[in-house]
């Protein structure tokens, strides 16, 4: 499965929402190029799944990244295992299509557990368990919408912006503190995952057409270069988690085929 290049080669890996979508090809690719990858999802038999299709040695765990409990649990049983951990990819996410009036409390506080409250407590895990060899890589997926907004998606727009802020303010913090504990975020655009799949039948179901192909199509044309693939996203977490990338920290890598440039 690798291409020889080895980027990563020996590093500890977390990838979180690895059982689809940009988290699943993040692990693949991670793995492919050399790293040792603990998958982790709530959907724990997609993670065994996608684990037993890279082999070697990915491991899967079960894993709710709103839990607190879950994310000291993930990150001991990483620690021994293998006696550090070099990178974190924070890849598991919600997308609740509702504009605003539709959208409750409840609604918001949901997508915010998952998409930010999940992005601290993983960054915190991880920076105390890196702390002890003073460096290491954290990725966080963020969207092109916490840059652009999008009247479907009040809740995501919001939460995203915060993991890009929360992702800037983790890296100074790391800096300041002398290590070399790297924090950076990825902003994909329109991927082809399971995520953008769900969002395409909400907005046709929202809009009174079942015809999904209709809005794939104006999907696809709201970037020059159309809709992207998950490896594109991934292949991005395996620069940043790599030594390719010492200098990047509280960067916003915006990977959405030109999208906020159309």
């Amino acid at each position: 499965m690798s291409n020889g290049r080895g980027w990563v080669e020996g590093k500890v890996a977390v990838v979180t929402g690895a059982g689809s979508g940009i988290g699943q090809a993040a692990a693949r690719l991670l793995a492919a190029e050399g790293a040792i990858v603990y998958l982790t999802d709530i959907n724990a038999e997609a993670a065994a799944a996608t684990a037993g299709e890279i082999g070697g040695t990915a491991k899967a765990l079960p894993h709710d990244v709103r839990s607190e409990a879950d994310w000291d649990r993930v990150i001991e049983t990483v620690l021994a295992g293998e006696g550090r951990l070099d990178v974190l990819a924070n890849c598991a996410g919600i997308q609740l299509t509702r504009g605003l009036v539709e959208t409750s409390l409840a609604d918001f506080r949901h997508v915010f557990q998952v998409n930010v409250e999940s992005v601290f407590l993983g960054t915190r895990a991880a920076v105390k368990a890196m702390q002890a060899h003073g460096r290491g890589s954290i990725v966080n997926i963020a969207s092109n919408f916490a840059n652009i907004a999008d009247g479907y998606n009040t809740a995501y727009c919001a939460s995203k912006a915060a993991v890009s802020h929360f992702t800037k303010a983790a890296a100074l913090d790391c800096a300041q503190r002398g290590t070399r504990i790297r924090v950076n975020s990825i902003h994909p655009g329109c991927i082809d995952t399971p995520m953008l799949e769900r969002e395409i039948v909400d907005v046709a179901a929202k809009r009174g057409d079942p015809d999904t192909a209709s809005v794939r199509d104006e999907w696809q044309r709201l970037a020059p270069l159309g809709i992207g693939s998950p490896d594109d996203i991934g292949w991005a977490v395996v620069y940043l988690a790599s030594d390719r990338s010492p200098y990047m920290t509280g960067s916003e890598l915006v990977i959405d085929g030109g999208h906020i440039i159309r």
